[in-house]
């Protein structure tokens, strides 16, 4: 039995199967909106009710075989393992798009539609693209194929302009803090969590539930016991590299910093243009820590900046 959906992926669902059932439902379908809101489940439960005819849940062959992840008419899409086996792949090729093409041009074996979900679509690289070209100009009937991505501009002109859009949007502040409180945390930590993910439910519960909102909270002290000297950069560095929450630290102290210079108490332009100068610096760091470099040394030069260049409020007071 599939989980029940949030409002926001109720609606998006919904939107969906009366487009089916008028008749309007494209070929080609861009699902896309934020992260974290559950654009994946949407899909996944808008196939099984293609393939099954809208049949309930596990009554049929079909919903079992998608249980199974066996559905032959169900093509999904996403990254594979790169040539030596050790770590997948970060772009969708062309030899996947390829592959999907000749499947999507077979006779669904059984009988109702194909799917083929790509996901994230964001990620196809050009050659790719040129190849999926075809396959969007010249679509069979019964052949659905659905982009899932958070980035829809990244996708070329010429691939969005073939595809019918169905946007998944972040809901009302009342409705996710209901939402969160259903989980079961207190209003006051849902509130928080909430503000700090700037209105996102998803990435709000995976913090409170994942202790992403004290290592806000610790990331917010250790920049303030920087600017007063009572922190060394090197080892805070170090910390803050040497694990797998340093992306995390990095989208939190630049949120942090954000929130501060958008204080209208705060009126100094010189602080105002250090704040926004830093700001720039931590999200250009955390594009680095996916290259080759040095993810501490990275961290050392942004930390210097920080209590080199940081005047006025201390920031741990706020957090």
């Amino acid at each position: 039995m599939s989980a029940a959906f949030a409002p926001w992926q109720q609606r998006a669902y919904d939107q969906a199967i009366d487009a089916l059932q008028a008749g309007r439902l494209g070929h080609a379908l861009l699902l896309c909106g934020p992260a974290g809101l559950g654009k994946r489940a949407i899909a996944d439960r808008l196939a099984r009710h293609v393939l099954s005819g809208g049949a309930p849940d596990g009554n049929n062959r079909d919903t079992q075989l998608i249980d199974a992840g066996t559905h032959p008419d169900l093509q999904q899409v996403s990254f594979i393992p790169t040539r030596d086996g050790t770590k997948l792949r970060t772009e969708i090729i062309i030899e996947q798009i390829r592959e999907l093409s000749q499947k999507l041009n077979l006779t669904p074996q059984y009988g109702r539609a194909q799917v083929a979900v790509i996901d994230p679509a964001d990620a196809v690289n050009n050659a790719a693209w040129n190849a999926l070209l075809k396959t969007l100009e010249e679509p069979q009937p019964g052949r659905y194929l659905w982009l899932l991505s958070a980035n829809p501009m990244r996708l070329p002109a010429t691939i969005r302009s073939r595809c019918q859009k169905l946007e998944v949007r972040l809901p009302t502040h009342a409705e996710a803090m209901a939402w969160l409180a259903g989980h079961g945390f207190p209003p006051g930590a849902c509130a928080e969590a909430l503000d700090a993910a700037q209105g996102h439910p998803g990435l709000a519960l995976s913090w409170m539930s994942e202790g992403g909102m004290a290592l806000r909270r610790e990331v917010a002290g250790d920049l303030g016991k920087l600017e007063r000297g009572q922190l060394a950069v090197v080892e805070t560095a170090q910390r803050w590299a040497n694990d797998e929450h340093a992306a995390l630290r990095l989208r939190f102290a630049a949120d942090l910093v954000l929130a501060q210079a958008a204080d209208p108490a705060l009126t100094d332009p010189a602080r105002l243009n250090k704040l926004a100068t830093w700001f720039d610096a931590a999200n250009r760091t955390r594009d680095l820590l996916r290259t080759t470099v040095r993810a501490d040394l990275a961290m050392v030069d942004l930390l210097l900046a920080w209590r080199d260049g940081s005047r006025g409020p201390v920031l741990g007071a706020r957090g």
